[in-house]
């Protein structure tokens, strides 16, 4: 125990949690140039995407968002990126 009487082992705590080694934060731009498949995909394998928009993002979102939501993704339009993660990855909204 440590001295503020709060003892945590961390790398026993690690060995007990179950990490998906593979998920990962994308960073990218949103220009119309990457298929949607690839996109899809990326949120299929667990990842999340933060995407600068390069462009109309009514235009370029039109077939990636349905997509998106069709598989239980979530989208969001903050500033000038577009986020989006897969359905077990909240996106918190409620600071803005």
């Amino acid at each position: 125990m440590n001295d503020s009487g709060f003892d945590l082992d961390l790398q026993a705590a690690e060995q007990d949690i179950d990490f998906d080694g593979d998920a990962r934060v994308i960073l990218g731009v949103l220009d119309g140039t990457t298929a949607v498949g690839e996109r899809v995909e990326a949120i299929e394998r667990g990842h999340t995407l933060v995407l600068a928009i390069d462009g109309d993002l009514t235009e370029l979102a039109a077939d990636l968002a349905p997509a998106v939501k069709k598989g239980g993704g979530n989208l969001v339009h903050f500033r000038k990126f577009l986020i989006i993660s897969p359905p077990d990855i909240e996106i918190d909204t409620s600071e803005l």
